[in-house]
């Protein structure tokens, strides 16, 4: 018969936490981001600093931010490893909502503990709690119900023993995976409990691969014997099952080309010769053309989201057939798919051996060759003039000096649809956050995966908008010695969305500082703002210059930031399809009457059902 020992609720979950085991004999959850106020404090805030190094606690500047990168930390473990993240009460706690957002969109997981109000009622309301004159049982924490895969309020003690593993088997789930909230009453935090020995014993929790259905299998392996142009989509679906490698043997064994979504891009590296790029609003050329002629199109690890899809303008070919072999029954029959619901690595053995010896017929391999062509021409470096370098010759410059270890990362803004284009990643070489596209990702995530891989060269783009929306992460970096490479590229506003408002027939308006309300027009130094929290920070002149000193980055041990003037007008002159943004259909001017009448010209070729 076991015994007992007397913890408060917040020194047992942590110490529960703690000996939470991967199967290579790391914890699962390797420490905790906080920032504590009162409602978190003296609970969780106290059994923390007990149990020290067994479960480490990480100061961050925002409770947004420091989740950003928790949720990149586990994006590059691939889901194997993940991190919590603390708050208190009120505003710190809605703070993380969007957090928890865009990691339920990108399947990832990161545990947030909030803390919530008194369940005992004593003092109600308790400082910053939101009241709700309708449900006494509602606090501002059930903001978190829609955006995350779990939810509990843990209003007794003796909770713990059967949230916390619903807990870690949601975030270890492969189909289920996704945030986790834990609403921890902060008077319960303090409470003690004679808790069972053997609750604490080390678990081992294993990342199941769930098999495909044989006769899901067996009906996948007679459509592709029968498509005369098969292509895959790879998703990060593939990443997530460690099946880069498999995917690259299947499409060769098999002749079937592959392009890559945001998410699945990097997956393999670009001079793969299956490798068609990047299909939809920010795809490859070669890659919609191949997307096109598709009469069967399978995707494996995707949702097939409007960009990837062009909005479904991309696969024109009537025959057009779907497939999507995903883990999560939900994923796999979008869109009138035919699903084959399984692991990607193992799904993709079982049907190779399926299709034996079977072919696809051969496709246009010219059309990959110019294509490469293309974004050698538009990323070059420019000539000496006076005109400002676009986004396309900033990721042309990082791209010559880039190495094998070079990770591309950003969320939101320009530079996602530029690098989706553009960028030639290595196996690896490639992180985007573009399931929720979060402005304010990119410095937070960053730093996640410098500490989830520190042998790897970070390099993060971003815009001036994203940077101004959450940049203080910086000097928790420079706190904890983590160095990476910021390229920041000022075009004095948002010059993404200043390009689709023009494209949507609209008027530039409030989106650069130019156009906006404004007395004056800001001139923000960002090189002496990124010096102040700790960070080295210079300006490159010239594309040259920022070569040079993308290269003089990766010998320091703090973040770098490269700040470059750019031109918001241009785009990047390559690739790209539509995007269904609705245009007014009354009361503008010629413009948008003109820019109505494209979006109905495009709107009529979309194929959406088979």
């Amino acid at each position: 018969m076991t015994g007992t020992v007397r913890l408060t609720a917040a020194q047992a979950m942590v110490r529960w936490l703690s000996v939470q085991m991967t199967e290579d004999g790391t914890r699962f959850i390797e420490g905790v981001w906080a920032i504590f106020g009162h409602g978190n404090v003296a609970g969780i805030g106290e059994a923390l600093h007990g149990i020290g190094a067994a479960l480490p606690t990480w100061r961050g500047q925002n409770e947004q931010t420091m989740a950003h990168a928790a949720i990149a930390y586990a994006k590059t473990l691939r889901r194997r490893r993940a991190q919590a993240v603390t708050s208190s009460i009120g505003p710190g706690a809605t703070n993380m909502v969007t957090a928890a957002a865009l990691a339920h969109v990108n399947r990832l997981p990161v545990l947030f503990i909030p803390g919530d109000v008194f369940a005992s009622r004593r003092p109600d309301p308790v400082l910053q709690q939101i009241e709700d004159f309708d449900d006494g049982t509602v606090s501002a924490n059930d903001c978190f119900r829609p955006v995350v895969r779990y939810f509990d309020r843990i209003s007794r003690p003796e909770h713990l023993l059967t949230c916390l593993p619903r807990a870690l088997a949601v975030m270890t789930d492969p189909a289920n995976c996704g945030p986790v909230c834990l609403a921890f009453c902060q008077d319960v935090q303090a409470e003690a409990y004679d808790y069972p020995e053997s609750f604490f014993a080390p678990r081992v929790w294993r990342i199941r691969r769930p098999e495909p259905d044989p006769r899901e299998v067996a009906e996948v392996a007679a459509m592709i014997r029968k498509a005369k142009a098969p292509v895959i989509v790879s998703g990060g679906g593939v990443i997530h099952s460690g099946a880069e490698a498999d995917l690259a043997a299947f499409a060769k064994a098999h002749n079937i080309p592959f392009v890559e979504t945001q998410a699945g891009k990097g997956a393999n590296p670009w001079d793969d010769p299956m490798n068609f790029g990047s299909p939809g609003v920010t795809g490859s050329a070669c890659g919609n053309a191949l997307a096109a002629r598709a009469d069967l199109v399978v995707g494996i690890g995707t949702r097939f989201q409007d960009f990837t899809t062009g909005s479904w303008t991309v696969f024109q070919n009537p025959d057009r057939r779907l497939v999507s072999i995903n883990l999560a029954g939900y994923d796999a029959t979008k869109h009138g798919a035919v699903p084959c619901v399984g692991d990607a690595k193992v799904t993709l053995a079982r049907l190779s051996a399926a299709l034996g010896p079977h072919r696809a017929p051969a496709f246009d391999e010219a059309s990959r060759r110019g294509w490469h062509e293309t974004v050698a021409r538009v990323t070059a470096a420019p000539a000496a003039t006076n005109a400002l370098p676009t986004d396309a010759q900033v990721i042309g410059a990082v791209q010559r000096v880039a190495t094998k270890d070079t990770v591309a990362m950003c969320a939101a803004g320009t530079m996602p649809g530029a690098l989706q284009v553009l960028w030639q990643a290595a196996a690896g070489g490639y992180h985007m956050e573009y399931g929720y596209s979060c402005m304010g990702y990119e410095v937070a995530g960053a730093m996640g995966i410098k500490l989830a891989d520190p042998a790897k060269d970070v390099v993060c783009f971003v815009g001036d908008g994203s940077y101004m929306m959450a940049n203080s992460e910086l000097a928790t970096a420079v706190m904890r010695r983590v160095p990476f490479t910021v390229v920041l590229t000022d075009n004095r506003g948002y010059g993404c969305i200043n390009r689709l408002q023009i494209e949507c027939g609209g008027a530039e308006f409030n989106n650069l500082y130019r156009d906006s309300d404004v007395a004056a027009e800001p001139e923000i130094d960002f090189v002496a703002h990124a010096r102040a929290m700790g960070a080295h920070a210079e300006k490159a002149a010239t594309i040259a210059d920022l070569e040079a000193k993308v290269v003089a980055a990766r010998a320091r041990d703090i973040p770098s930031v490269i700040v470059i003037d750019t031109d918001p007008v241009p785009g990047t002159g390559a690739g790209g399809h539509w995007w269904d943004v609705a245009v007014p259909e009354v009361g503008g001017p010629e413009r948008l009457e003109a820019a109505r009448a494209r979006y109905a010209a495009h709107a009529a070729r979309q194929n959406v059902v088979n």
